[in-house]
């Protein structure tokens, strides 16, 4: 029991390490007027043809793309305009709790239509846009330790092999399956995250405590202490190549060897391959609590980690192969940088034991979105024996659950937001 307490903290303080990311990117681009400029020029095209498109009511053939066929990226109007709206709502959910975001980005793409495959590869390429875009690499140099990056980079550039080479294996195998195997991990991590984010949601309030949205944590999750424990024992295992760190902090620096380091690569890159999440939310407890690194060499790391993970996920395992949809990616940034704003603030001025209420049902939703949508697709494989009416009623009412919880959300923020901008001005 208690080793699985450890795993649900140690997994919600890496959702809230990514989500700190997220804030810092979105603050990064946002009040720089070349970035701005930049991304506003990156997005037009996408704009643009949304706007042709809309307006001749073309459509591509269906054997291009679409709900009723499997293949690489197809266009509409109606995609497009929904992508910014589901990056408003992960960023929205970023803004405010600090956690958890970015994992109902591929389920709700996948809501809207678009191919599980397709979804990954979308999402990883709009996390290495963001990174590229708003990362102030130059500020944060100082805190990394080559030895560290290099023999951490290495092992993510395998792991993220593997997971690209088994998400398309899989689709060439059978595109349903293919979505079934996305949706299933996706069902796993976010009823996981959702049954931890419920039980500390009604703990919280039959204690009475109003806590913030961080629930007065660091965002970073540092009350987890990593103690000597299992950072302590790696260390003292001398498997070379040994890795120097930590000179400035501890008296002689610390040291732990290269393959330890390299495995969490390995593990890392997979996961972001697979799920399509950067592999930001990771890096940092595995760092801290597994490897023993200090929080402040593992930030400049980690931003490394992130551009370099995402950026060949997205391009060598995806892109090249036709898995990224460019304006999807668009969308979503665009959407995330207004919903992290907004959210962010939105915390000022609200109960955050009204959040984490709102943040544990929607990721409740996610998780039932997902796993509605599995029998529909275990059906196609002839894994469970259910007729197609059935299946596509199940779906449609996950679709329904999930989209009018996340909708639910939106408003109620947004609500907050302008009902209270006199006060928000005054802050700020």
């Amino acid at each position: 029991m208690e080793t699985f307490k450890k795993c649900k903290d140690i997994l919600f303080a890496a959702s809230r390490a990514h989500a700190q990311w997220e804030i810092e990117t979105s603050n990064s681009i946002l009040r720089n007027k070349k970035r701005l400029i930049i991304l506003l020029l990156l997005a037009m095209p996408a704009i643009l043809f949304s706007i042709v498109m809309a307006s001749t009511g073309g459509q591509l053939p269906h054997f291009i793309g679409g709900k009723t066929a499997y293949g690489p990226a197809h266009y509409d109007p109606f995609v497009f305009w929904i992508s910014i709206l589901i990056g408003i709502c992960a960023g929205l959910i970023t803004g405010c709790i600090g956690a958890g975001g970015g994992f109902v980005i591929t389920p709700a793409l996948m809501s809207a239509g678009i191919k599980g495959i397709l979804a990954v590869g979308t999402d990883l390429f709009h996390i290495f846009a963001k990174a590229i875009m708003g990362t102030a690499v130059h500020k944060k140099l100082g805190n990394v330790s080559v030895s560290l990056a290099v023999a951490f980079l290495v092992g993510s550039g395998i792991g993220v092999t593997g997971g690209g080479v088994i998400n398309r294996f899989l689709y060439e195998k059978d595109p349903v399956l293919s979505d079934a195997f996305i949706s299933i991990v996706y069902a796993l991590l976010l009823g996981f995250l959702g049954i931890y984010s419920l039980t500390d949601f009604f703990k919280l309030r039959r204690s009475g405590a109003d806590v913030g949205a961080h629930h007065g944590e660091s965002p970073h999750g540092e009350e987890i202490k990593a103690g000597k424990g299992l950072p302590g024992r790696l260390q003292e295992m001398k498997i070379p190549p040994m890795i120097k760190f930590d000179h400035d902090l501890v008296p002689g620096g610390k040291q732990i060897s290269g393959v330890f380091v390299a495995g969490s690569g390995v593990f890392v890159g997979f996961v972001a391959a697979i799920m399509g999440v950067g592999g930001g939310f990771l890096t940092f407890p595995i760092f801290v609590y597994v490897l023993g690194v200090s929080s402040f060499t593992t930030v400049g790391t980690d931003i490394l980690q992130i551009i370099f993970t995402a950026g060949y996920a997205s391009i060598i395992q995806y892109a090249i192969y036709g898995f990224v949809f460019y304006t999807l990616a668009m969308g979503m940034l665009l959407g995330s940088l207004l919903g992290i704003q907004i959210g962010a603030l939105t915390t000022k001025v609200v109960k955050g034991i009204h959040i984490r209420g709102f943040y544990a049902i929607t990721i409740m939703a996610g998780f039932i979105n997902r796993l509605f949508s599995l029998p529909g697709k275990l059906g196609k494989m002839k894994v469970i024996d259910i007729s197609q009416e059935t299946a596509k009623l199940i779906d449609t009412v996950g679709i329904y659950i999930f989209f009018i919880v996340v909708g639910i959300f939106g408003v109620w923020v947004f609500g907050k937001f302008f009902g209270n901008i006199k006060a928000l001005k005054e802050e700020v």
